[in-house]
Parts: C-alpha cells; sequence; structure tokens
C-alpha cells in the first residue's frame, strides 16, 4: 500500500485532514508514511505554525512521529524552551541570553549567598 507522491489529501474534497509527512517542511520534525492530521478550525496545512510550540532550531531538538498516526484537531507538540527553571533567581530565561550559564554561575559562587536566599 503507497501514498502516491506529494499527495496532501486522503480523501477527495476533503480540506480538513491532510497527511502531514507531506505538509511539514521542517527537516527536525519526522513523520512517517500514512499519519493523517485533522483540524477543522484552522487550515491543516498550517500544522507546525499551530500546533509545534517552542520549537527553536538552536536547541536541536527533534520530533519523530510514527506511522499509521492519527493527530486530532487542537493537538500541541511543546518543545524544552517552554521550560522554566523554577529553582533559579527568576523564571525569566536570562541563561537564553547568556552563553552556558556563566551568570547563574557567578551569582551562586559570591560570598554569603546561597541558592535558599536567593529565591
Amino acid at each position: 500500500m503507497a501514498v502516491p507522491a506529494k499527495k496532501e489529501y486522503p480523501r477527495t474534497g476533503d480540506r480538513e485532514t491532510v497527511y502531514l509527512k507531506y505538509v511539514v517542511t521542517d527537516p527536525s520534525i519526522v513523520v512517517g508514511e500514512f499519519t493523517v492530521y485533522h483540524d477543522f478550525v484552522h487550515d491543516p496545512r498550517q500544522f507546525e505554525r499551530n500546533n509545534i510550540l517552542y520549537h527553536y532550531a538552536v536547541n536541536g531538538d527533534r520530533l519523530i512521529i510514527g506511522k499509521f498516526c492519527s493527530i486530532a484537531c487542537g493537538a500541541k507538540f511543546l518543545f524544552n524552551s517552554a521550560n522554566h527553571a523554577l529553582g533559579s533567581l527568576s523564571t525569566y530565561p536570562f541563561p537564553i541570553f547568556l552563553r552556558n550559564g556563566a551568570w547563574m554561575r557567578e551569582i551562586w559562587h559570591r560570598p554569603g549567598t546561597t541558592r535558599e536566599t536567593l529565591s
């Protein structure tokens, strides 16, 4: 059983269901054969824009969706960048602006400063 090359829609006249393999363009998102996505709210061809959240190339994260999956309208995929450090000075994502968290090491190593006093 083979899907014709670049066939986006599995059913004639149905523009709410797509084969994801043929609408996803990001090389770090791999989708298996026959996996479908149904969206009755938005254009299902905009799956990456509407359903893949906090996926930044700089992190090197990958999403692999297998064969014969059926993904419902509104399903969201969250990546690591959605998380904020809770044991830090703030939940603001300071580390993304400074290399290797050097600012955090500097704060923790100040005399008289402990993680508990900064919480």
